[in-house]
Formats: C-alpha cells, structure tokens, sequence
C-alpha cells in the first residue's frame, strides 16, 4: 500500500494534515479504537498542534465505545465493533463530545487473533466526518504483523482526512 511506512511518514502527513487543518481554523477529534492512539500521537509530534488538534478517544473496549463515545448498543450488536456503522458513529460521538470541526475514527482487527471468515485479521474500518453533515467510511483489508496492520491504519485515517480537507475551501 505505502512503501516503507514508517512513524516519520506517519509524522509527515500529520504535519500536512496539521497545515490544512490550521488554514482552514479547523479543529480535529480523533476516536480511536484499534490504534490505541497511533494517530493522536503522530498528530501531537507536531510542534504547534494544539492549535488544531482538539483532543483523541482510545476506545478499545464496546463499553467504552458506548460510555465514551455514545455508540449506541444496538449499533454494537447489530453490527459489531469491527463495522462502517460503528466508525461512523465513533465519529459522530468524537464530534459531539470535542469542540473539533472534525473527526475521524478508526475499529479494526489488527491481529494476531480476533478475525473470522466475515471480517479477517487486517479489516479496519474507518468513518470521516465534520459538523456539516453525516460523513463517510469504508473499510479496508491490510496485510502484515500487528504493527504493520496498524500503522497502516493510521496512516490511510490520516491520508483520508488530508483529501477531505484538500477538497474543502479555506
């Protein structure tokens, strides 16, 4: 997917985002469950973030899910933890509880264990979402190791947010 991804990368998509989101006076929420903060830590590399980087939820657990982040239970299990619906509703609640323009979210399986026939090792899902409407997700399948699962999570939450805000005006 990225060649050699690595927590430079990481940091230097977080700086691009940092740019967008600082031109645009935008503040970013992140909800992460997954990637146990991967993305709030890149994005708090940057020097100068807290000019636009509001705040991050780790949610790893449904209970936190829920309690933190106001997923409602049905969405937990109708759904999963591990779906477009609970990322989006991840978002949602980043955005509720934040006072972020922003958000994004990220559940997945990044292994060794936990995956099944209908939802492998390796699929995260992912939601983006501002205050001007509903949002979007998808979900992604990515190879390799734990680390490389996620990695490769926060760097595709990253570069998603980044094209979403590329296509937005200042």
């Amino acid at each position: 997917m990225v060649p050699q991804l690595n927590q430079s990368g990481l940091e230097k998509i977080a700086a691009e985002v940092g740019i967008l989101l600082l031109q645009r006076k935008l503040f970013l929420a992140t909800a992460e469950s997954c990637t146990g903060g991967w993305v709030g830590q890149s994005l708090t590399a940057i020097a100068g973030s807290s000019a636009w980087y509001d705040c991050g939820f780790i949610t790893y657990s449904n209970t936190a899910k829920a309690q933190l982040l106001g997923v409602p239970e049905n969405v937990l299990n109708r759904h999963g933890a591990v779906s477009e619906a609970t990322a989006q509703a991840m978002a949602q609640g980043a955005l509720a509880r934040s006072r972020a323009d922003w958000s994004l979210a990220i559940t997945g399986i990044a292994g060794p264990t936990g995956g099944h026939r209908a939802r492998p090792v390796g699929t995260v899902c992912f939601a983006w979402a501002d205050r001007q409407g509903p949002g979007t997700a998808e979900t992604c399948h990515f190879d390799g190791d734990r680390e490389a699962v996620r990695m490769q999570s926060a760097y595709h939450a990253l570069q998603g947010l980044q094209e979403r805000l590329s296509i937005t005006p200042c």
